[in-house]
């Protein structure tokens, strides 16, 4: 494996590390406000704000969602 192919699967392993600390966060969201469903696109966003704001990752998980924005 060449170290670009390595970068890569690095990379793709902290993402979806990031996603999943995203995710933790939005359901900790939502059962702080009793399972109400219908706010869940907002607990998402504010959980991606504020897991971001602390991570070094935040300019490469905007990276990836510009990338899959612009497939669509």
């Amino acid at each position: 494996m060449d170290s670009i192919t390595r970068t890569r699967e690095r990379q793709k392993l902290m993402l979806g590390l990031l996603e999943r600390k995203i995710r933790l966060r939005a359901r900790q969201l939502y059962n702080e406000r009793g399972q109400a469903n219908g706010r869940e696109l907002e607990d998402w966003v504010r959980a991606e704000s504020e897991v971001l704001q602390s991570s070094i990752l935040a300019p490469l998980w905007n990276k990836r969602q510009e990338r899959e924005l612009e497939e669509v």
